[in-house]
């Protein structure tokens, strides 16, 4: 089976708080999950996003795809730069 680094949202309804975790892809959305890898939270002025950068970059490695916008976050932490340098 695939696995996924994706969000799984929680807070109430209009203040939205994302974990970002990794999951297999059959698995719903807020649903089982592996591990928790980190944080995103929207409502802040700036966003704040917070990663275990070591364990992300070791799921990388083994083979898990990032959402959309779950690559957008990692990338804005420079995870990739790491990664690739």
């Amino acid at each position: 089976m695939a696995v996924k680094i994706r969000l799984a949202r929680y807070g109430k309804k209009k203040s939205p708080f994302y974990r970002i975790v990794v999951a297999q892809d059959t698995s719903p959305r807020d649903g089982r999950f592996i591990e928790i890898l980190g944080t995103y939270d929207p409502c802040c002025d700036p966003s704040k996003i917070s990663v275990k950068k070591e364990r992300a970059m070791n799921w990388l490695k083994k083979g898990a795809k990032p959402t959309q916008t779950v690559d957008n976050l990692l990338r804005k932490e420079g995870l990739f730069k790491e990664l690739a340098g």
